[in-house]
C-alpha cells in the first residue's frame, strides 16, 4: 500500500455515516379536507400532542425544517431548532393552492386526471413530480457532507426522496405512503442511497 492509499484510508475511515432523518409535519386542515395546501398552520392541539410524546432526537451534524408554518411549528414541537431550507419546500400545486381535490376535480377534470398520470405534467401551472424529484435529488447530494442531517419536511419532499434512494422513475410518487409524523430514515453507503425505514411513527 503506497502512501496515497494510506491517505485515502484514512480520509475515509474518518467521514461521519451518512444518514437521513425525515419526519413529515403534523396533520393541518388542509390534509383532513383534503385540499391542496396553502401555508396554513397545523390543526389546534397538535403542537401541545406532538410535545406530550417527548420524543427525544437523534443527535445530527444538520438539522432543517422547510418554509412552512406547518413544518416551523412541528420542528419547535418536536424541541428542534432548525435552519430554514426553501429547498424543502412543498411542492408547487399552482392556481390548485387552497382548493379542496372534489373542487379541482369538478372544474378542471382533464387537468387533475392529467397532473395523476403523467409526472411531467404542470396542470396547475406550478410545479411538476419530475421537477419535484429533480429538486430533492439535487438537495440529497448535498447532504453527503454532513454525516447526519435531520429534516421535518412534507409528504411530497419525503417520497421524492424515497425515490431517489431507490432510483425509482416519477411514475412511483402516488404508490409510496407517507403518513403526518412519520419517519424516514435513508442512508448513503460512499456510492448509493438506500431506504432502511420508513412510515414509522415517533
Amino acid at each position: 500500500m503506497n502512501d496515497c492509499d494510506v491517505s485515502l484510508s484514512a480520509m475515509e475511515s474518518s467521514r461521519l455515516p451518512v444518514r437521513l432523518t425525515l419526519i413529515s409535519h403534523a396533520p393541518t386542515l388542509a390534509l383532513r379536507r383534503a385540499s391542496f395546501p396553502l401555508d396554513e398552520t397545523l390543526l389546534q392541539g397538535e403542537k401541545e400532542r406532538i410535545a406530550s410524546i417527548r420524543w427525544t432526537a437523534p443527535r445530527a451534524q444538520q438539522v432543517w425544517c422547510g418554509p412552512e408554518k406547518r413544518t416551523r411549528q412541528t420542528a419547535e414541537a418536536l424541541g428542534l431548532e432548525p435552519s430554514v431550507l426553501a429547498e424543502l419546500a412543498d411542492i408547487d400545486y399552482g392556481r390548485w393552492n387552497g382548493q379542496e381535490f372534489g373542487d379541482v376535480q369538478a372544474s378542471d377534470p382533464d387537468g387533475l386526471a392529467n397532473w395523476l398520470t403523467d409526472p411531467d405534467a404542470i396542470p396547475h401551472g406550478g410545479e411538476s413530480l419530475v421537477q419535484l424529484v429533480v429538486r430533492i435529488e439535487s438537495w440529497m447530494e448535498k447532504q453527503i457532507d454532513f454525516g447526519h442531517a435531520l429534516a421535518v419536511t412534507h409528504p411530497a419532499i419525503i417520497r421524492a426522496a424515497i425515490l431517489c434512494a431507490l432510483q425509482a422513475p416519477a411514475q412511483s410518487f402516488w404508490r409510496v405512503e407517507v403518513s403526518p409524523l412519520s419517519i424516514t430514515d435513508l442512508r448513503f453507503n460512499g456510492r448509493h442511497w438506500t431506504v432502511r425505514s420508513s412510515g414509522c411513527s415517533l
